[in-house]
């Protein structure tokens, strides 16, 4: 019986802490969206004005020009190219859910960020109380990873192997298959998604799931590059699995 409701409350944590994602990624889509499509707009129309002047501009005009740029690029806008990308938004659900994702597991790249009052409040709140519901549930899966180190580790010593080798066995078992699960075959994903080199790919992943984050490389962000819709969505899985397994070493 204690199966049981053990499984029931590891089940209702998952969702709870996912519909907490969501939600989460539905309201800062909400605050944020409408403000950067502003952003966009007046960018471009920053880049018209100067591509209509450049010839007569004084040296003021260009400095503040070059504010104005380094500005935008800052907040995530990117002038370049044609008008479409005033329409691809930083703050669509994927990219809102990848946000979500990176503040519970305080990652915290700093390339994407709440810039309205509505949204900066928000997401205090937000991490608040996502912050311990995301400690929760890393621990949570932790423990289901390490109940299947028990397993293993039962079963080898059914078979007449030495406690202390087994420790050892699984241990390493975790790491490797960890390695390759959640640094290796991600890097090589990176690669051909992002065109990074292997050794950038690796870098990136333990950035971020030592939860470093330094933002200076960041999934889905370079402007021309064609990405699948729910890429970073998909990323986000991945951190969230990726820092459970960490968890589980220490606790190894």
């Amino acid at each position: 019986k204690a199966m049981c409701s053990g499984k029931l409350q590891t089940g209702l944590l998952m969702v709870g802490y996912f519909v907490y994602l969501l939600v989460g990624a539905a309201v800062f889509q909400a605050l944020e969206r409408t403000t950067e499509k502003q952003e966009k707009i007046a960018a471009a129309q920053m880049k018209e004005a100067f591509l209509q002047n450049f010839t007569h501009l004084t040296v003021a005009e260009m400095e503040q020009f070059m504010k104005n740029l380094t500005e935008a690029i800052q907040n995530g806008v990117y002038p370049v190219g044609n008008e479409s990308q005033i329409e691809d938004s930083n703050w669509d659900f994927s990219n809102s859910f990848f946000f979500a994702g990176t503040v519970v597991s305080t990652i915290g790249y700093g390339t994407l960020r709440p810039k309205t009052a509505g949204g900066q409040i928000f997401c205090v709140f937000f991490a608040l109380f996502g912050i311990p519901l995301n400690i929760v549930f890393l621990h949570r899966v932790g423990k289901m990873l390490s109940l299947l180190c028990k397993k293993l580790g039962k079963f080898l010593y059914e078979k007449g192997m030495r406690k202390k080798k087994i420790k050892f066995l699984t241990l390493l078992f975790f790491l490797a298959t960890g390695i390759l699960v959640f640094l290796c075959l991600p890097s090589l994903f990176f690669q051909i998604t992002e065109g990074w080199s292997y050794s950038e790919g690796i870098y990136f992943a333990f950035i971020t799931l030592s939860t470093i984050g330094f933002g200076d490389y960041v999934v889905g962000k370079q402007p021309g590059r064609n990405y699948f819709s729910y890429y970073r969505m998909l990323v986000a899985i991945w951190i969230l699995f990726g820092l459970a397994w960490i968890a589980l070493l220490f606790n190894l």
